[in-house]
């Protein structure tokens, strides 16, 4: 099977997310909870700024792009970054982009270069950018066309899929590629960044395949892969004879991630599983005992800055300001700020030495590195 390129082969999370939440979900909703992170705004800021600049005066071309040989998809990223860490959308930088990212409008509704073959997977990236740029409702016509798009892009009955298939509510980069965990994210991600309630169907569709990409036998999850390695964690995809980018056992197992746990528990909650349910707890308990910040757990220093960001949100999704790990409690926004910063090139850029996935591209580890910082925001 030809894989799809680089850039489009990251593991993921997701990026945005706008809707309301289960009341356990957010510190952000509990107003009367008191961080316990040591940031400081100044520090944040000077972070942050540093990095704006370089967006600025290096990152983007003439057009208001972020590395276009790339696709679209690395200038969605780059909005996103920006606007959720505080720069205005009417703010020169990121006008541009938008005006750029828009001369891909589709008559199907997608946000797409004409001769993509990654047509879903920019939709919602431009989706979840745009939500976040939507000042007095400017972009609704376009988000409910893309909304349209991306829904019927999901596998389901449409393809003529039931829900025995392992296809079966996943998402795939386009052209009804085969599904994955980390389109599937990102289709959680931007319906939930226009306020999809949890309830949807195609919410509920893609919580199915969610469920099937995690290491754990339950009656959400009768895969031949389920009970093969009980770890709780996730893998990227049962479709098509299952992969992980981890690798698998020599019994067939498909190899738990962090990077996809992240993403598998971020995506649960956001389509409604509660905290107590099984299938969160066996994900926080891969997760503690797979806490770090020098590697990916499982994949090493490959994806790394994506993990930071896919992190991020998924502990602040949690919404407890420490995470108690096999090896002690972590306040986790100073950790991940600390990392952050001391791997900020002196221009404000951020890149990964290990080149795979794109990493080596400042531009795009610049947007996943700013929207890491969103959620540590003092």
């Amino acid at each position: 099977m030809k894989r799809p390129s680089p850039v489009y082969s990251l593991i993921v999370l997701g990026v945005l997310a706008a809707s309301i939440a289960p009341s356990w979900l957010t510190a952000q909703e509990k107003p009367e909870q008191v961080r316990k992170s040591t940031i400081t705004k100044q520090e944040w800021q000077s972070v942050v700024e540093s990095s704006v600049r370089y967006l600025r005066s290096q990152g983007q071309a003439e057009d208001g792009s972020y590395s276009k040989q790339n696709g679209i998809g690395v200038t969605a990223l780059v909005v996103a970054g920006l606007v959720s860490c505080d720069v205005s959308p009417e703010d020169p930088v990121i006008a541009k982009s938008i005006e750029f990212l828009l001369r891909y409008r589709q008559e199907d509704g997608g946000v797409y270069q004409s001769d993509s073959k990654h047509t879903n997977y920019e939709t919602c990236l431009v989706m979840m950018a745009l939500s976040k740029a939507n000042r007095n409702g400017k972009y609704n016509d376009v988000l409910k066309n893309a909304t349209g798009y991306v829904k019927r892009m999901q596998w389901d009955e449409t393809e003529e899929k039931n829900k025995e298939d392992l296809n079966y509510g996943g998402a795939g980069y386009g052209n009804k590629s085969r599904p994955d965990l980390s389109n599937t994210s990102f289709l959680i991600d931007a319906l939930k960044s226009v306020g999809t309630s949890e309830n949807d169907e195609a919410m509920q569709r893609a919580l199915l395949f969610v469920s099937r990409c995690q290491n754990l036998e339950s009656v959400h999850n009768t895969t031949p892969f389920s009970g093969l390695i009980k770890d709780g964690g996730f893998y990227y995809t049962p479709a098509a004879g299952g992969e992980s980018q981890a690798g698998k056992e020599p019994n067939g197992g498909l190899r738990s991630y962090a990077s996809m746990t992240y993403a598998g528990l971020k995506s649960m909650i956001f389509a409604g599983v509660q905290k107590e349910d099984p299938r969160i707890q066996a994900a926080i308990k891969f997760l503690k005992s797979h806490y770090a910040l020098d590697s990916n757990p499982g994949m090493g220093s490959s994806g790394l800055f994506y993990y930071y960001h896919t992190m991020a949100k998924a502990l602040d999704t949690l919404g407890n300001e420490e995470f108690e790990a096999t090896d002690g409690k972590h306040l986790w926004r100073r950790e991940i700020f600390d990392r952050m910063k001391s791997t900020q090139n002196e221009n404000g850029s951020w890149v990964n030495s290990d080149t795979r996935w794109l990493e080596g591209d400042p531009n795009l580890v610049t947007g996943y590195s700013l929207l890491t910082l969103s959620f540590l925001k003092p």
